[in-house]
């Protein structure tokens, strides 16, 4: 492939999903691969709701997962399953201080703004991602809960995102979320998290990075023969 040619790669995703943050680590590494070869990408963060039904407030985490998984016994299994997939990254999980499980709408939202106030400033280009790191790490290593307006704008506002706490006053991005989310069932996603190209989706899951990087450019060498 001559020169350096530039895609987008559109991320379907949850805040509270461990999946994703892992996704995104491995993703991160998948990139500088792809550049290597000559392919650059953007990246975009898109809305899913692991529990759409989830009450506005939240819940106590530890009794929805007991609920959920049936026994303290599986949710040890899997707490296990998610510090070791953390760890193999350079993650670190810390289920003990997660108190409550969030609805994360207002998460969802927060996002959407910095994605829009890359669009509009160049200089906060960058600040989606940022926004969404500092999401992931509020949740899994802090244990801070990300359902929480006050919350959400101090740790937008440490990434680079200030007046969160204005906006989500009203009601500005909620039509535009549920929408995006309602949008990815309807095309089939029951998982994240789901990472696209150019409208089309490749895959599912936390891969490797290695294997992620062979998929996007496989995915991009296709694409772009398509287009020509």
């Amino acid at each position: 492939m001559d020169g350096v040619t530039t895609g987008r790669i559109d991320i379907i995703s949850d805040a509270i999903c461990p999946w994703c943050y892992v996704g995104k680590r491995q993703l991160e590494r998948a990139l500088p691969m792809l550049a290597e070869q000559g392919m650059q990408f953007e990246v975009h963060w898109h809305p899913y709701q692991l529990n759409p039904d989830m009450p506005e407030e939240g819940v106590d985490r530890a009794e929805y997962r007991l609920q959920k998984f049936g026994s303290p016994e599986r949710m040890r299994e899997i707490d296990a399953r998610v510090g070791q997939a953390f760890a193999g990254v350079g993650l670190e999980f810390r289920p003990e201080r997660m108190l409550r499980t969030p609805n994360t709408i207002a998460a969802h939202r927060v996002i959407w703004q910095a994605g829009r106030a890359g669009v509009q400033d160049a200089a906060q280009r960058g600040v989606e991602d940022a926004v969404v790191e500092a999401l992931f790490r509020a949740y899994f290593t802090e244990g801070r809960d990300i359902g929480d307006a006050a919350t959400l704008d101090a740790v937008a506002e440490a990434a680079g995102l200030p007046g969160v706490g204005d906006f989500l006053a009203g009601d500005e991005g909620r039509d535009e979320v549920l929408g995006a989310d309602a949008a990815a069932r309807r095309a089939g996603i029951d998982g994240v998290p789901c990472f696209t190209m150019q409208g089309h989706v490749l895959f599912s899951g936390a891969m490797p990075a290695e294997t992620m990087a062979e998929a996007f450019a496989r995915a991009w060498r296709i694409l772009r023969q398509r287009a020509a």
